[in-house]
């Protein structure tokens, strides 16, 4: 049915990501201008495509070398970047209008024609994020400068989509000349700071983009660099070596909270889970082995222990701070030891394995190997024989996005939509191959109802069915806590974590 034709004007709202030239410093060695801001991270991007990267990591990066349509400002607002003004003239069909002020940092402009290559290049199924935009049908240009986006049915999430990681405009020209593989060596886009070397495992150095469309940006450099050693890079915080680092301990918040340096805390989108296969071949193939598996596990233990009570137990994919997360699956466990204990016995008396492979990281996610190594000694209680595999940076990554995991993988996924649709659609059954061999078509007729529907109602019911089959019966993953950010802060400047996890450099300010 035709929709009431709706236009929103934004030409004046439209917010980019750069604002005004920092003052000098009082703080630094001699209190010389600081015109640098270092930044680190506990894991080096596989790579910085940024429609083949799905990692926080490259993200960070990668959204300040580029431009969106949309982007999120810090209330996480959905708020028009590139855009100056859209329509909605059906279900099925939207007009952008782009502004017209935009160059690349080669110097070439920014169109519709790079707009329309950027979504086009996402529909190709091999890339990492093209699943979140599989919905979209097509986009043609309409001149220079406006660009006609059709979707395959109702798609209320468009807006967030065009708004998240995958959707960075990337320049076609240059890309169709040269090739992605010679691009992503040296990359850039039409964002606020510009990309000037890549030394593998040490440091991404970007620096200003003086033609910036949004003003200048603050910094003149910016130095985003990888310390995977959780000692190593508090140390770097504590000495000055950099600004900002990510995922402290929490064994170090106190020691952070202090002096010359600060904790910033914050809530976050991220969960961290159990990946379970489901695949004949696994021992999780049995309900019974994932039933105990979640049953087994001590969530609050978990959280006390590790986070000092600062993370929160949840049986959901889908925390509550985005759009359709059910808060009846927030701040609860399922845990009951004496059952789990039973329906291993029942497994093995049946005669099947209850040997699990499991495979955690080191470094890349606050406490992730002492998470495992906890919740090993809990599945052996129940009388689970585990093989826990500690992995390291890229290695870790590797064996999901090739779907060489074994029967467990933890890991934790934040959400980059604010919307359960990011959080749910790994529950799909996409292009007629089941992620990690788990398929319900009761979960694919949900999601694909409440995909295709702009009735907000509708759709937070929709969610919360899928979300109860997932936690109460199926249990292809086992949510264990929403992940609390944990960043270190030089008192020399001024930062606030964001709730999609992201990363603006020009957030950070220099302190007063």
């Amino acid at each position: 049915m035709m929709k009431k034709r709706l236009t929103v004007a934004l030409a004046v709202a439209a917010v980019p990501l750069a604002g005004c030239m920092p003052v000098a410093s009082s703080g630094g060695e001699g209190g010389a201008h600081k015109d640098t801001l270092v930044f680190a991270q506990n894991v080096d991007p596989r790579n910085l495509d940024p429609q083949n990267a799905v990692q926080t990591s490259a993200d960070r990066i990668n959204r300040n070398i580029y431009d969106r349509l949309f982007t999120r400002d810090e209330s996480m607002k959905i708020v028009p970047q590139l855009v100056t003004d859209y329509q909605q003239v059906d279900d099925e069909t939207w007009t952008f209008r782009l502004r017209e002020d935009v160059t690349f940092q080669d110097g070439s402009p920014l169109t519709a024609k790079d707009v329309v290559f950027t979504i086009h290049r996402l529909k190709d199924p091999a890339l990492l994020e093209a699943r979140w935009f599989e919905q979209i049908a097509d986009a043609t240009a309409v001149g220079d400068h406006e660009v006609r986006i059709t979707t395959k049915g109702a798609m209320p999430t468009l807006l967030a989509v065009l708004a998240k990681s995958g959707a960075d405009i990337v320049p076609s020209a240059y890309i169709e000349k040269n090739g992605i593989e010679e691009f992503v060596k040296a990359p850039f886009g039409s964002g606020p700071y510009k990309f000037v070397e890549w030394k593998r495992d040490d440091r991404v150095t970007l620096e200003r983009n003086g033609a910036y469309w949004g003003g200048a940006p603050k910094w003149k450099r910016v130095e985003v660099r990888t310390i995977p050693e959780n000692s190593t890079r508090v140390s770097e915080l504590l000495t000055g070596g950099v600004d900002i680092a990510t995922e402290i301990p929490v064994i170090d918040w106190k020691r952070v909270d202090s002096g010359r340096t600060a904790m910033a805390l914050g809530e976050t989108t991220r969960v961290m889970l159990l990946v379970l296969r489901l695949d004949d071949q696994y021992a999780t193939k049995d309900p019974r082995v994932r039933e105990a598996i979640d049953l087994a596990i001590d969530k609050k233990a978990i959280v006390d222990t590790l986070f000092g009570g600062k993370a929160t137990p949840v049986r959901t994919r889908a925390p509550k701070t985005v759009f359709g997360g059910d808060p009846s699956l927030y701040n609860t466990a399922a845990y009951d030891p004496e059952r789990a204990k039973d329906l291993v016995k029942q497994a093995v008396a049946d005669g099947r394995s209850v040997k699990l492979h499991y495979s955690a990281s080191r470094g890349t996610y606050p406490m992730d190997a002492e998470l495992a190594e906890m919740v090993t000694a809990m599945l052996k209680k129940a009388g689970f024989n585990v093989e826990l595999e500690i992995l390291e940076g890229g290695a870790f990554g590797d064996i999901y996005s090739k779907y060489t995991n074994k029967d467990v993988y933890q890991v934790a996924f934040a959400d980059g939509l604010m919307d359960s649709s990011y959080a749910l659609q790994g529950f799909s059954t996409v292009l007629g191959k089941p992620r990690m061999g788990y398929s319900n078509p009761r979960v694919d007729e949900l999601l694909a109802q409440a995909n295709r529907t702009m009735d907000e109602a509708a759709r937070r019911t929709a969610y919360s069915e899928v979300q109860k089959i997932i936690a109460d019966t199926d249990r292809p993953m086992v949510s264990l806590y929403t992940q609390p950010a944990a960043f270190g802060v030089s008192k020399d400047v001024a930062f606030t974590p964001r709730a999609d996890d992201g990363f603006v450099f020009d957030d950070v300010t220099l302190a007063k």
